[in-house]
């Protein structure tokens, strides 16, 4: 029995928590052992995690605005740093990261150092003050430093076609698990997926995602770093091969070489299904040109400092001091996933094209292979094609195609774990999509309800009326999303690094002037905000219809023409109005002070 305080009490009920589920865990290893069906595992991996989310969302109901929007204020900085690292660790992270190493080269870590250094932007340019701020929302913030419903309007713009393009990719990577593990098709997966997100944040708010995403966080963390480890104990690598990655990818690099490609006369690559790539290393954009590899990471980082999801964390902080060990914490649980995530993907592709190992299966026969029981569950989701282009009946190197979704939820049968961490990765997966949907929708919904509703349709609202309109908008925008997802028009990955890219655009400057420029004014802000986002998206659809782009400027960094379309719209507008006024500079002022009572203190 816990008594007490249920803050002072997290240690022993997340540990409490930690413990079930690995007895869970190996409940369903002896089920496996006894002849328990992989669809049957998958099934009760996905269900009783979603169970146990919704369960911690329905306990965390609450009826008051603060408690909603911000957790009560209370949240201790270590498990607001779980909390945020599962907000953070998206379906891009768990599912697509290690996929776009696999396919695209190491190129593709200019986003785990962008990811990541983003929050030393974070720490010290925005996190402690916006909590002193004692805002509830970004466009809070925005609309009270600059004053005027034009700029609190324009922040919820941005903030909405940013995390909007952000939640679909979530939906998209919950509805790609969910699909395999309970085989039914991704259309409708999808949708399901989104349930499983309501359930968390429909009655709590960011109460109930907070204690949703530290749960959601410790399967995450456990589904991936228990495969890394088990595979590469297994393959020789040693029991921690993050030591030994050097040595895996020069093994790599000689058995591309060895093989080589082979002349497809026949090959007929519109056969391929949409999605799919090769398994040899793609040679890309994104690691074409050290700017390139430069650019992709600076428009991460300053778009991980704009993304208003990521801000709300700190909102739920005691304290200024809080909220900036929050952001160390954060940070290291991040990096315990990301760094495993270059070695994952190596893994995965040794275990498929070394001829050493009993997973390999470049040299053996296209009958044999299509007949493995891993390669048909993928085949069967769309996710792995194989095709004997050149006639020869054996596998070569460049006739096996999967998608990147499939690198890290395949991995575990390909390297033959048993099915139960396939099971665990994809109860994984599922927790980090549906914790970063959760924190996007409610960031929306939020912004919404709070921001023009309430701040600017019907100030006098009660907080119920208000809490009410919130949930409405969770559900009409959680469905939207779904509906989008379902489309497919863009990847995870890409989908995710368009939502940086939106973030910047339009939040970035107006978000650190507004901090650390005290002449910055409303109609520069607003300018900054219109013009960037605006820009930045006309140079989007200006690349994405064969447009050639300058100065490097690629469909994945576009973020970078957008952010200084806004800083030099947000200076040369504000130095051509009059300044601010003295108890809004006296109020910047206020913010830059690491102590004392927040700005807006009881004024919501």
């Amino acid at each position: 029995m816990i008594k007490g305080n249920f803050i002072d009490n997290l240690p022993k009920v997340y540990g409490i928590y930690t413990g079930g589920f690995l007895a869970f865990i190996i409940i369903m290893a002896i089920g496996e052992q006894m002849g328990m069906t992989s669809k049957a595992i998958g099934i009760c991996f996905v269900a009783f995690t979603v169970a146990i989310y919704a369960i911690i969302g329905y306990l965390s109901r609450t009826a008051q605005a603060d408690a909603y929007y911000v957790a009560g204020r209370q949240v201790p900085t270590v498990f607001n740093g779980m909390a945020t690292a599962a907000d953070w660790m998206s379906g891009a992270s768990f599912v697509a990261m290690a996929g776009g190493i696999y396919f695209k080269g190491y190129g593709y870590m200019a986003l785990l150092v962008g990811w990541t250094g983003g929050y030393v932007l974070v720490a010290t340019l925005l996190a402690p003050y916006l909590r002193k701020f004692g805002c509830y929302t970004v466009p809070d913030f925005i609309g009270t430093r600059y004053g005027g419903n034009l700029s609190r309007f324009m922040a919820v713009v941005v903030l909405t076609v940013a995390s909007f393009t952000y939640v679909t990719a979530q939906i998209n990577a919950t509805g790609t698990i969910a699909s395999v593990a309970l085989d039914i098709p991704f259309q409708y997966a999808v949708y399901v997926g989104l349930v499983s997100i309501l359930l968390c944040s429909m009655l709590g708010g960011m109460r109930g995602v907070t204690w949703t995403q530290v749960a959601q966080y410790i399967v995450l963390i456990i589904a991936y770093l228990l495969p890394v480890f088990w595979i590469s104990n297994k393959m020789g690598a040693g029991f921690f091969p993050h030591f030994m990655l050097a040595d895996e990818v020069a093994r790599i690099g000689e058995l591309e070489q060895q093989y080589g490609f082979v002349k497809n006369a026949a090959a007929d690559l519109k056969s391929v299904p949409k999605g799919l790539a090769g398994i040899t290393k793609a040679h890309s954009a994104v690691n074409a040109t050290p700017w390139a590899f430069i650019s992709l990471a600076l428009a991460m980082m300053m778009g991980t400092a704009s993304l208003p999801h990521v801000m709300m964390r700190y909102f739920t902080t005691p304290s200024v001091k809080a909220a900036r060990k929050s952001v160390g914490w954060s940070l290291f649980f991040i990096f315990l996933l990301y760094s495993s995530a270059p070695m994952l993907a190596t893994l995965s592709k040794l275990s498929l094209i070394d001829p050493n190992l009993p997973t390999g299966i470049i040299g053996k026969s296209i009958a044999d292979v299509q007949a493995i029981d891993w390669y048909q569950n993928w085949n069967q989701a769309n996710l792995m094609f194989v095709s004997d282009f050149n006639g020869n009946g054996t596998l070569e190197l460049n006739e096996f195609f999967m998608g990147g979704k499939a690198v890290v939820l395949a991995t575990p049968e390909i390297a033959g774990l048993p099915y139960v961490i396939s099971g665990l990765v994809a109860a994984g997966g599922m927790a980090a999509a549906m914790s970063t949907a959760d924190g996007l929708i409610l960031a929306i919904a939020n912004a919404i309800s709070h921001d023009v509703y309430y701040k600017i349709i019907d100030p006098k609202a009660e907080t119920a009326k208000r809490l009410v309109v919130a949930r409405v908008l969770l559900v009409v925008i959680g469905f939207a999303g779904a509906t989008i997802a379902a489309l497919e028009i863009q990847g995870i990955l890409g989908s995710v690094i368009w939502a940086f890219d939106f973030a910047m655009s339009g939040l970035f400057f107006p978000l650190v002037l507004g901090v650390w420029w005290k002449r910055a004014n409303k109609e520069g802000a607003v300018a900054g905000m219109f013009l960037g986002l605006v820009s930045g998206a006309a140079y989007l659809i200006w690349v994405r219809s064969g447009g050639s782009g300058f100065l490097g400027i690629t469909q994945l960094t576009f973020g970078i023409f957008g952010s200084f379309v806004s800083l030099v719209a947000m200076v040369v507008v504000s130095l051509a109005t009059s300044e601010p006024s003295a108890a809004t500079q006296r109020m910047v002022d206020e913010v830059r002070v690491p102590s004392g009572k927040s700005i807006l203190g009881k004024q919501h």
